[in-house]
């Protein structure tokens, strides 16, 4: 080897993609992964099944605000790093290597990769928390940031520029992280697109035993946990919606019939694969969410004139303060909500990362990252100044259910705030098959996800693989609602956010194996 060449290598593995699988009634399985996590997931079903959903949901949130409180520097200072490690990434030489090599060209258009992004990675929650935290904020529904007192000019501000804290930079910087690192370790190096490759780097050969089964595992179940409590909650906004809007009183039974649909649409999008499903369902969710967002705008415009700039300006004067848990008053707000939020983000992000990963061959690291952090950055802001700012206009002038009551159902508050609007039930409409679409390309974008690590590293598994995951995804959501309804979701919720922990030293290690990976083609740009 060129004496240059070697000094830029990463040492050469004899493993290749799926040689450890199994073949079997249509599977092509990883089994120390699939075989554990299937377990593990079958445990923890039927350990459900004795204790009481009540008495788990108690357990696990205690486990759950422990975590929040003892590791709340860990979480905050490690989030903070990770947006100053990819805004450094990004301006650095390591900013014009190409994923899938110097010649690598993108497999899909800028617009479908962006739409995919959005869709997969945050679309769901622009519609349930559009309306409901900025006037959660305001309102003091559970605090407020730097316990500001409530419904004044300043509790406006902060309730926008904190909203934007909790999905913009930071949020995206945890997923760039991620995607990144499977992105260039599967594409240029030619390792199985699994999260145990990224750390190859650092454990050499160790990375494809116990010790790569063990985060894959890690990875599978937080991403299928969390996706679960996601059609969990999304089943109940979306029969809240229906019954409000067609006057019906639909109860488990709507909400069981609703992730069924979701979860049917859903097996015959990963059927088509990337392609034929997830991508056609992402770019008709863009075209739904952007008319309705223009005729909100339209409808609402008198109020909202002013928001976008005013909430920019907001998140501009906060994010250091807020990104500061030193010397804070308002810990009970900070650890209920940033520390929560980046703990889900960290939880949620080997499922997102690894979705974005798969989509984005052929874009440099510096594009990567500006569209990954910056673009749907600038979407949060866009939304939630519009939708954000027509609910706080409601409460301060006392306009209709939500001016009357403040807040009383979550699932409810973005209807309610339609209510006050021009054609409300046309729009609710909308907003009510978004909320499937949305859940459908989570659904399938996540199977897909949890395909490719428990084949091994396979981008391609058997179809009947993708309809066994995509299956098994509704039928946890479905059983969580059926023997415990919202009380259970929000115990499997808890339960994914303590797995944050582990995955924050995780996200750190990653980051020490992606320069180390980024610096062997560090010279091919020279």
């Amino acid at each position: 080897m060129d004496k240059k060449l070697k000094q830029y290598s990463i040492d050469t593995t004899d493993y290749e993609v799926g040689q450890d699988n199994i073949q079997k009634w249509g599977f092509d399985i990883h089994n120390p992964v699939f075989g554990t996590s299937a377990g593990l997931l079958f445990l923890f079903l039927t350990s459900l099944l004795v204790v009481d959903p009540a008495t788990a949901k108690e357990a696990l949130n205690g486990v759950r605000n422990s975590i929040m409180e003892d590791f709340d520097l860990l979480f905050m200072w490690s989030t903070n790093f990770f947006l100053i490690f990819t805004l450094l990434l990004m301006v650095s030489p390591y900013g014009k290597i190409r994923i899938g090599g110097k010649d690598a060209t993108s497999e899909y258009s800028t617009a479908s990769w962006l739409a995919m992004l959005f869709a997969a990675g945050m679309g769901i929650g622009l519609l349930f928390w559009g309306v409901a935290e900025p006037t959660a904020y305001f309102t003091d529904w559970w605090g407020t940031p730097f316990n500001v007192e409530a419904q004044t000019s300043e509790a406006k501000a902060l309730a926008m520029g904190a909203t934007i804290f909790h999905w913009g930079l930071h949020g995206w910087a945890i997923y760039a992280i991620v995607a990144l690192a499977l992105a260039f370790f599967a594409y240029n190096k030619r390792l199985p697109l699994s999260m145990r490759s990224v750390f190859y780097p650092i454990f050499g050969d160790r990375a494809w035993g116990w010790l790569g089964h063990t985060i894959d595992i890690l990875a599978v179940l937080a991403t299928l946990f969390g996706l679960a409590t996601s059609l969990g909650l999304g089943a109940q906004q979306a029969t809240s919606g229906i019954n409000h809007v067609f006057g019906t009183d639909g109860g488990i039974g709507m909400q069981l019939s609703i992730i069924a649909f979701v979860t049917f649409i859903a097996i015959l999008s990963v059927i088509r694969g990337i392609e034929g499903g997830v991508k056609v369902l992402s770019n008709i969710n863009m075209v739904f969410a952007f008319a309705l967002l223009v005729f909100v705008t339209y409808v609402g415009f008198d109020i909202i004139k002013f928001s976008i700039p005013q909430t920019m300006m907001a998140y501009v004067e906060n994010i250091l303060p807020l990104s500061n848990p030193h010397g804070r008053e308002d810990t009970t707000w900070m650890h209920g909500w940033t520390v929560f939020y980046w703990a889900w983000w960290i939880s949620w992000s080997p499922f997102v990362g690894m979705f974005i990963a798969r989509v984005s061959k052929g874009r440099t690291v510096r594009e990567f990252l500006f569209a990954v952090i910056f673009v749907p950055t600038l979407m949060t802001i866009i939304w939630m100044s519009i939708f954000g700012g027509l609910a706080i206009d409601q409460v301060v002038n006392k306009v209709g259910e939500l001016g009357a009551n403040g807040l009383t159902d979550i699932s409810l508050t973005l209807f309610q705030v339609y209510d006050a609007l021009p054609f409300s039930s046309a729009i609710s409409i909308i907003s009510i098959v978004l909320i499937l679409i949305f859940f459908v390309t989570s659904s399938d974008s996540g199977s897909l996800v949890i395909d490719s690590i428990t084949a091994g590293g396979k981008i391609d598994a058997p179809i009947p693989q993708r309809i066994f995951w995509a299956t098994v995804e509704g039928a946890i959501a479905a059983v969580m609602l059926w023997i415990g309804g919202k009380e259970a979701l929000q115990a499997l919720q808890s339960g994914v956010v303590i797995t944050a922990l582990p995955f924050t030293f995780v996200l750190l290690l990653m980051c020490v194996s992606l320069v180390k990976g980024l610096n062997t083609e560090r010279f091919l740009y020279k």
